[in-house]
């Protein structure tokens, strides 16, 4: 439906299109940017979360922050299948194991607390819960973990990862390589906010 998708976007199906809340939006631009304000929003509401941020419900209410002002189907599980993703039947059990390992992960400290929200931010990417912004919501969704464990948030800020980029191009190759267990791209690339030397 828009033009100039990113590499790794997912597209946005006809039906999906008719959900959209504001009815001037034409181009992926224009949506980029009406999105981004709504975003910006549910940012800010993250940084009042006392509950912890590892849980279905809370996710849901993320993606739902980020995007109610943009998509009827904002915090909704989506119903189809995309170009990435867990089939869509799947998804509420393939969040709820993701929920306790990410539990488990933070409570006997598996991993740092660095290490385990760049995991965990990459098996959310790789579910793909919901119809579109899965990238920003799992990146959000990080970041809240990151701070709810005393850590500093991820430097993905200094970079354009939602346009066509080499930052976005270095960050896709880093979640594929993640894709093979190989974190070492992504961790350098979300800790240092430079794609890594090669």
């Amino acid at each position: 439906m828009f033009d100039n998708d990113p590499d790794g976007a997912t597209p946005i199906d006809l039906e999906e299109a008719a959900d959209l809340l504001p009815q001037h939006i034409q181009t992926r631009d224009q949506l980029n940017t009406w999105e981004q304000e709504n975003i910006l929003f549910a940012a800010k509401w993250s940084l009042t979360v006392r509950d912890s941020i590892v849980n279905d419900s809370k996710l849901r209410e993320l993606h739902l922050r980020m995007f109610d002002r943009t998509w009827k189907w904002a915090g909704l599980y989506r119903k189809s299948d995309k170009n990435i993703g867990v089939p869509w039947a799947t998804i509420s059990t393939e969040v709820r194991i993701l929920m306790q390992d990410a539990k488990y992960w933070i409570e006997n400290k598996t991993y740092s607390v660095d290490e385990a929200a760049a995991r965990l931010h990459h098996r959310l990417v790789l579910i793909h819960p919901f119809p579109n912004g899965n990238g920003r919501h799992s990146r959000l969704w990080a970041d809240t973990i990151l701070r709810q464990n005393n850590r500093p948030p991820f430097k993905w800020k200094n970079t354009d990862l939602d346009h066509k980029t080499s930052a976005r191009q270095a960050y896709i190759s880093a979640l594929r390589a993640a894709d093979l267990n190989d974190y070492s791209l992504l961790l350098e690339l979300l800790l240092t906010g430079r794609p890594p030397v090669q």
